[in-house]
């Protein structure tokens, strides 16, 4: 038997540590994928329908053939890929393409994929039952005071900032993929259909990621760069994307409506319905890649089904929407919507029967872990209730990736809008294995969180994405970030990961703190479209 060492004599976890990579990054030096060159490459920029999946029906390239530097202009998937020895015309030759497009594969406007969430809550199309505690219609129908409420959430698009980018050689019975990618063996595989060779004749470089958040576990721009390398066997393509076409073409979070129904009683809350309607991100994601998936879908409901809160009479119930736009995974998938959906609905049943928001939670809470992040939270923040004079707070903790991360906003509303002060994060992760890291991540999770509530959504028209650049999908400014406190608990006996879970509290603790300072009470994301944020 191997004797280990006790935490006392550790001598690296738990110890802060710096990143080998942290100057090079800081300092604008690191290659990233975008970055990277071969020897011999050629440069490629393609011109998709507009409409996301949808077809290319026919195209002229006689204009773009007579530019400068332009080698050739090709078919794919979906398109045309202008090739020239450099990127700037590649783009400008690709731009130059007259094509005629085929529909999107999902409904025109937005009025029609809400109403097909709306449409989902049947028994029909009922995905999931994962709890059912209690006897929620006996419960409703003897208190006789029914709250209901209905909550959305958008498309997002993921937005790193490096655009996604590939190069690719094939050669006779070989290949070589350069890409920053989180699914290296599904490159192997697809480079090696595209190029008829086996998946263990594909060798993939995974290049440094200016981001991805979901994001490359597509590949999209592989396959895309592979049908362009077939065409031109032995030279190596460098296909990049424009930041534009990275977000019209991206595939977003999911689309979702949640409906709550519940019931208070003796200053309590007594049950708690809530359905929750959404595509499969998994059959979409998957799809992709050529594998079914049967069964339920988990993230329908994740975030919302296995929540710490013994209420004695309590549904979750998850409803397959009919798949629409192409969606895939987002930083903390289903939990990212149903942490709003699911905190927000127990406000609003809080605030009925007249409680404290974080008091409640307590004397809710079942488990022992979840009860000390509370705790912690509440002794971080010094919540004493009520603070008045256009100052508020709000509170929520989701459970996701087997962590119980809690958070509470503080606002105020000013002349110029809501202003979000501070936040206060605590999390139960077993060990704290990097605290620099460890507070990096959560840190960075509250404003990813916050800053998509605050502003951000895909829309479509006729199935083309309306927001094509970063001034249309928002994020939260510099100006407007507050301050953040952290603390890392260490009472589980498992090392937990930190990257996903701040994300989805921050919405509904949001939410919360700006009713509690405004009495708006939101239901819908992007919150901008109700408040203005200073």
């Amino acid at each position: 038997d191997v004797a280990l060492r006790p935490p006392s004599e550790w001598r690296l976890i738990g110890k802060p540590m710096r990143r080998v990579d942290i100057v090079a990054k800081s300092t604008g030096t690191l290659n990233y994928g975008i970055d990277h060159k071969v020897e011999g490459m050629v440069h490629a920029a393609v011109k998709l329908n507009p409409a996301q999946t949808g077809p290319i029906v026919s195209f002229d390239a006689a204009d773009a053939l007579k530019m400068r530097g332009v080698r050739d202009v090709v078919r794919i998937t979906g398109g045309v890929a202008a090739i020239a020895d450099n990127t700037w015309r590649a783009f400008q030759a690709a731009g130059m393409v007259e094509a005629e497009w085929g529909p999107a594969p999902f409904p025109a406007s937005m009025d029609e994929h809400w109403q097909a969430l709306a449409d989902s809550f049947t028994d029909a199309a009922q995905d999931s039952r994962k709890r059912d505690d209690g006897d929620v219609e006996i419960a409703i129908a003897q208190t006789g005071n029914l709250i209901s409420a209905e909550y959305r959430a958008p498309y997002l698009a993921h937005a790193p900032m490096e655009p996604i980018s590939a190069i690719v050689r094939i050669d006779d019975g070989a290949a070589e993929v350069w890409t920053g990618t989180q699914v290296p063996r599904f490159i192997q595989s697809n480079v090696g259909k595209i190029a008829g060779i086996e998946p263990d004749q594909v060798t993939v470089h995974v290049l440094y990621m200016g981001g991805s958040f979901g994001h490359r576990l597509e590949d999209e721009v592989v396959k895309q760069a592979a049908e362009i390398a077939v065409q031109m066997k032995g030279t190596p393509v460098k296909l990049t994307y424009s930041r534009e076409q990275d977000m019209t073409h991206d595939f977003p979070r999911q689309i979702a409506m949640a409906r709550m129904r519940g019931t208070v009683r003796d200053g309590k809350v007594e049950a708690y319905d809530l359905g929750i309607a959404m595509p499969s991100v998994v059959v979409s994601q998957m799809g992709r890649q050529g594998l079914s998936m049967p069964g339920p879908d988990s993230q329908i409901v994740a975030g919302a089904w296995d929540q710490p809160f013994a209420i004695p009479n309590q549904r979750i119930t998850g409803y397959r929407a009919p798949e629409l736009a192409p969606i895939s995974s987002w930083r903390s998938v289903g939990a990212s919507s149903n942490g709003f959906f699911y905190n927000a609905g127990l406000d609003e049943l809080i605030h009925a029967a007249g409680a404290d928001p974080l008091e409640e939670r307590l004397r809710l809470c079942s488990d022992p872990e979840a009860r000390k992040v509370l705790e912690a939270v509440a002794e971080m923040s010094g919540w004493d209730g009520v603070l008045g004079n256009g100052r508020g707070r709000g509170v929520a903790l989701t459970q996701s990736f087997g962590v119980h991360c809690a958070e509470v906003v503080e606002v105020t509303s000013t002349e110029d809008g809501i202003r979000i002060d501070k936040v206060w994060v605590a999390a139960e992760v077993g060990t704290v294995v990097d605290p620099v890291n460890f507070d990096n991540l959560v840190k960075g999770g509250v404003i990813f969180g916050l800053g998509h509530a605050m502003n951000c959504e895909i829309t479509y028209t006729d199935g083309v994405a309306d927001q094509s650049n970063f001034d249309a999908f928002e994020g939260m400014r510099m100006d407007q970030c507050p301050q953040i406190e952290v603390r890392g608990l260490e009472n589980g006996d498992r090392v937990l990961g930190i990257g996903e879970p701040p994300v989805p509290p921050a919405a509904a603790a949001l939410a919360g703190a700006i009713f509690a300072a405004t009495g708006t009470r939101l239901r819908e994301m992007p919150f901008s479209k109700f408040v203005d944020f200073a």
